[in-house]
């Protein structure tokens, strides 16, 4: 008998279940039906899974928020009227509200993590190769994206991980999951990232944020606080690139772009601006990006972060226009998660607090490639979380 035996998940809608539909969040695919699981879907099937259904996503999963031209608007359950975040918005929201202890979604720029963030849960971003991934829709963004898990406990992130995980010979990529452990020392070396360069972050996030990493010190750990270690820019200039390009070469495999909502439009257009040096040269720097990433979690064990830099927000609204007073663009609440995906790196979302109108707040542990059962253990046996920041807090996450 498997760990998840007879266990309720849901499953996202950019992922294929045999006999359930898998819209994307498109119009385009409204009626479509796929008749076989996507590999991770078929393990969790073999392991006595029971899909209680799928979750909404944002168009293409290609947004921070969920809502889209086919389901409408997914809210958060802690804070109605506010997003659960995205693209796992749905999957997050149905933890959060009952609906199953499990929803399993994918990765590409923080997708997992902060909505997890926002309803105060845990979530796993694992590292590049730890799950098989094939049978499903395009991957656009590569690599980038992963599968993983969202869970009202890292008990059950394990217990999911352990099923999902695993070399698988259609995916050569998944050789990676063959390595052996490598164990985070008791007293670990941790790199405490409060801010991505001048980004601003919404105060009681800051507030939580110092706050954790102090209790990590004090629980005997060496953090030291770091500066950002990669060009943000060109990072997030090659991300965008690779959504862009490989949504377009999508939709032109398709050969029509019927019913699509204005950000696919938008994102579709970008793309076919793209060169092939574009390409190539965002995907040098991801290469750059990984052997950088290397370096940085040779040198400490963890990198511990926010999960966002807002708090959430309009539920009907795509991205927040200001954090702490300061204009911010469609990816400013996100600045935090991004680099994971470029660079394959695993990383968990712990739940530290609620706030009383604007749903939860998260913060990243961050482990090198093929840590991940390592990163897992290290959060499972970390001390119970203090009430962190003001009285603006409404209560502890626990």
């Amino acid at each position: 008998m498997s760990p998840i035996d007879g266990v309720p998940l849901t499953i996202k809608d950019n992922l294929l279940s045999a006999g359930l539909p898998a819209t994307w969040g498109s119009k385009l695919y409204s009626d479509h039906v796929p008749a076989q699981d996507e590999a991770p879907v078929a393990r969790l099937r073999a392991a006595g899974a029971v899909f209680l259904g799928k979750t909404n996503v944002p168009e293409f999963t290609l947004q921070g928020y969920t809502a889209n031209l086919t389901f409408g608007t997914t809210e958060n359950p802690h804070a109605p009227g506010m997003t659960p975040g995205g693209s796992t918005g749905g999957g997050a929201a149905a933890v959060a509200a009952g609906i199953g202890p499990v929803a399993i979604g994918t990765d590409g720029g923080g997708s997992l993590r902060r909505p997890a963030a926002h309803c105060g849960l845990y979530a796993l971003k694992p590292s590049i190769g730890q799950i098989a991934r094939y049978n499903g829709f395009p991957q656009i963004l590569l690599d980038f994206e992963v599968v993983g898990p969202v869970a009202r406990s890292v008990e059950d992130l394990s217990a999911v991980f352990s099923v999902l995980k695993g070399y698988d010979p259609t995916d050569p990529s998944s050789l990676s999951a063959l390595a052996p452990p490598q164990p985070l020392p008791r007293r670990a070396r941790i790199a405490y990232l409060p801010k991505i360069g001048p980004a601003p972050v919404d105060p009681l996030i800051a507030e939580a944020a110092d706050a954790f990493a102090m209790q990590l010190g004090e629980a005997g750990h060496f953090i030291e606080t770091i500066e950002t270690p990669y060009n943000v820019d060109s990072v997030s200039a090659a991300w965008s690139t690779i959504a862009a390009a490989g949504l377009h070469c999508h939709l032109n495999s398709v050969g029509k772009r019927e019913g699509l909502g204005t950000n696919a439009l938008a994102l579709d257009a970008q793309g076919g601006a793209r060169t092939g040096a574009d390409y190539a040269g965002a995907m040098a720097v991801a290469l750059a990006a990984r052997a950088d990433a290397g370096r940085l979690l040779s040198h400490y064990d963890l990198l511990v972060c926010p999960s966002t830099a807002a708090l959430a927000w309009a539920a009907d609204t795509a991205y927040p226009a200001e954090i702490d007073g300061k204009p911010v663009g469609p990816r400013g609440h996100a600045v935090f998660t991004g680099w994971m995906n470029v660079t394959g790196v695993c990383a968990i979302n712990i739940p530290v607090a609620m706030t009383a109108d604007r749903g939860g707040i998260g913060i990243q542990l961050v482990a090198a490639v093929g840590r991940d059962a390592e990163l897992i253990d290290f959060v499972s046996n970390l001390p119970p979380v203090r009430a962190l920041g003001p009285a603006r807090l409404s209560r502890r996450f626990d």
